[in-house]
């Protein structure tokens, strides 16, 4: 097979097209072409006259391999290639197929792909969930958005798929994919139901709507091949003898003899954090990012990079040396109450498949560390004290319900009475305040200092009707739970895995680092202490 990068043509060009055009650069017969896969599209929008399409393709030709050798040298050009394909393999001992099931704590995308894998091998996985299936989940996050009701253990944070399946359902990553391990996600989220074209878009998506379909048929495929998913039951203890792992407690009273536990909590389960904590799981303290969520209207945004459904991601070092940057922005989407415990408040971003609202917004946030913590949870949870002091105080704005504010406002330090030219797109009640004080003093300079400079990249970003909600204070997990080169903690037989272990951002990581430590147990036994 060959391989074409860089392959630009206009925008909206048909296939046959861009076909046409590979065929020539290759000097390859259209008899000889057996198929045309798609493995990248993106777009060039740097030129409002100009748009182009840019692709990735692979050509299956009819030619042997030395033939497409002596092709792509005739080429004359690096984007032209014979290509190597790289297949996802989980080589698993099944010796290590016991009586003592393993157990994984959380089935958001960790743990999702990490019982899919064990149990397409034969492993049969106990997967415990604090929260409800998603179609319970998804009728308690409705009641608490139209009462300000909350479940704590069935909300935008817990549950199945965990706090990405109500989110942007990105897929995007900047991890490396030497194993096949991307694709292998990619392929699956497609065999289950998701759209092809994210196995080619340079910023895969699939939205909340079909997300919380999906998930629970790769569920019903796990407990096909033996494996069983307990909702509504929370890990709450662990017994341990000589440094192993010997047994789990479900929800206070349920106690499950196993040797294998893989901690896939999420990076909301703070109970969960303090109790591991105190039976001696070596964790450390982790940076993060705090900030506020900014809205405009989507028509804004798409005018000014000149495309549809226009994403950006812009960042900035200030003058304090400190960096702010947008995260996790959602064309055409929603702000969320995303709370999870009771008093206390945070946002977030949500998109459909369609990205056709009103709206586009994203997170301005800024990386904070120990420097800025308060010191009210203890080290090395200083974070998670840092956290709940800010939703708090968000909470405590607006009484409980999503605090807003016009940007001229927040600059001048005065309370918005109402929205200008941008009207909320918000899941969840809300109302106008004053978001000042909410986050420190030098963070909130930082955030203006950064919305100026991105108005300066993008017109109309920083115009005073622009709208801030907050608190955002859950980009990633404040702590990090120590495992070593077998993804063991130094309590044998527990796995600490994806985000809210601190070893991955967003679903696609995640769910890699979940192939990972799947990988990494189904391992030949006695190696299982060996780096």
């Amino acid at each position: 097979m060959i391989r074409i990068n860089q392959l630009k043509t206009k925008a909206g060009a048909p296939k046959e097209a861009v076909i046409k055009k590979a065929l020539k650069l290759c000097g390859i017969p259209e008899k000889k072409i057996k198929n045309v896969k798609v493995l990248k599209k993106s777009t060039d929008a740097r030129k409002k006259n100009g748009i182009l399409d840019v692709y990735s393709l692979l050509l299956e030709t009819s030619l042997s391999g030395e033939e497409e050798s002596k092709t792509v040298k005739r080429a004359g050009s690096k984007d032209v290639s014979v290509y190597e394909p790289v297949k996802y393999s989980f080589n698993a001992d099944k010796s290590r197929i016991g009586d003592k099931r393993p157990v994984i704590a959380g089935f958001g995308p960790a743990g999702i792909f990490l019982a899919y894998v064990l149990a397409l091998n034969g492993f049969k996985p106990l997967i415990i969930e604090r929260g409800k299936s998603v179609d319970k989940r998804k009728e308690d996050l409705e009641r608490f958005f139209e009462t300000g009701i909350l479940d704590p253990s069935s909300n935008a944070q817990f549950g199945e798929g965990g706090a990405g399946a109500f989110s942007d359902g990105k897929l995007n990553t900047l991890i490396k994919d030497e194993k096949g391990r991307g694709r292998f996600i990619l392929e699956t989220f497609v065999k289950f139901g998701a759209d092809e074209e994210i196995l080619y878009d340079a910023k895969p998506h699939i939205g909340t709507d079909k997300l919380i379909r999906i998930i629970p048929r790769i569920r019903k495929r796990i407990e096909k091949y033996g494996g069983e998913v307990r909702f509504e039951s929370c890990l709450t203890g662990i017994e341990v003898s000589d440094g192993r792992l010997e047994a789990v407690t479900v929800n206070g009273s349920e106690r499950i003899g196993t040797d294998t536990l893989f901690l896939c909590i999420g990076h909301s389960a703070r109970d969960t954090y303090f109790y591991l904590y105190e039976q001696g799981i070596k964790m450390e303290p982790k940076a993060f990012a705090v900030g506020l969520r900014t809205e405009h209207t989507r028509e804004l945004i798409d005018k000014a990079l000149n495309r549809e459904k226009a994403d950006y991601k812009l960042t900035h070092k200030c003058e304090d040396g400190r960096g702010v940057y947008s995260f996790c922005m959602c064309p055409g989407g929603y702000v969320i109450n995303s709370s999870s415990e009771e008093g206390e408040l945070c946002v977030n971003g949500m998109s459909y498949s369609g990205r056709n609202g009103k709206n586009s917004n994203s997170a301005i946030v800024v990386t904070v560390g120990e420097k800025d913590y308060n010191g009210s949870a203890g080290e090395p949870l200083n974070g998670i004290g840092f956290q709940r002091e800010l939703e708090r105080k968000a909470y405590e704005l607006a009484g409980g319900k999503v605090p807003y504010q016009r940007y001229g406002d927040y600059k001048k330090n005065r309370a918005s009475d109402g929205y200008g030219d941008v009207e909320p797109s918000c899941k969840g009640q809300y109302e106008f305040t004053n978001l000042r004080g909410l986050l420190p003093d030098d963070a909130e300079r930082d955030i203006i200092e950064g919305m100026e400079h991105f108005g300066r990249k993008i017109q109309g970003f920083s115009d005073d009707d622009v709208l801030f909600a907050g608190v955002e204070s859950r980009t990633s997990s404040p702590v990090r739970i120590v495992r070593d080169g077998t993804f063991q903690s130094n309590i044998r037989g527990i796995y600490p895995v994806g985000e809210g272990a601190g070893y991955a951002g967003g679903i696609m990581s995640a769910a890699a680092d979940g192939l990972k430590a799947a990988e990494s147990y189904a391992k030949a036994v006695g190696n299982d202490d060996k780096e």
